[in-house]
């Protein structure tokens, strides 16, 4: 599988799989906000204890739902996610600023996110798709497509998982 790494190899990430990530991200797009907050929801009904790696949620009395830092979180994340699928293919790599790829690294390394927590994740954000789009749409194909996009995210976040410089 190639990826963002440091030999710079490209993506593959084909025309099919990018049609589908562009289709379904379209239908989402409009409704970032309430489809980020339910990716985090279901994200927390599968590993509640994931919810105390944010320190916004712990001792927090306020329903996850009702969050305004979750809420936040949740789109900030579900819009960088779906926007670095939809660039996979016309990019080669993942466009996520290095920066903010290295910012990433760092927290999800701080907090000691392992393999187990992106394949939540992954389960979580497959499941937000399926339940978001129209089902006359959901497809394996389509699910495969988002997998493999989440797939090279969680690498070249994994590629810069070091302590902060």
């Amino acid at each position: 599988m190639a990826n963002n790494g440091p030999s710079g190899g490209a993506v593959s990430f084909s025309e099919e799989q990018e049609a589908l990530v562009l289709k379904s991200w379209a239908i989402m797009k409009k409704d970032s906000a309430n489809i980020g907050l339910r990716f985090f929801l279901k994200i927390f009904e599968v590993a509640p204890s994931a919810s105390q790696m944010f320190s916004f949620l712990r001792n927090s009395d306020v329903p996850l739902e009702k969050n305004p830092k979750l809420k936040t979180h949740a789109m900030s994340v579900f819009v960088m996610t779906c926007e670095a699928a939809a660039q996979l293919r016309k990019a080669g790599k993942v466009t996520v600023r290095d920066t903010t790829l290295k910012r990433l690294g760092a927290t999800h390394f701080k907090y000691g996110v392992g393999d187990a927590h992106f394949e939540v994740t992954r389960f979580a954000l497959l499941e937000t798709i399926k339940e978001a789009v129209p089902v006359d749409i959901w497809s394996p194909a389509m699910k495969s497509s988002w997998g493999e996009a989440y797939d090279q995210l969680v690498a070249a976040i994994q590629h810069e998982m070091k302590p902060a410089a």
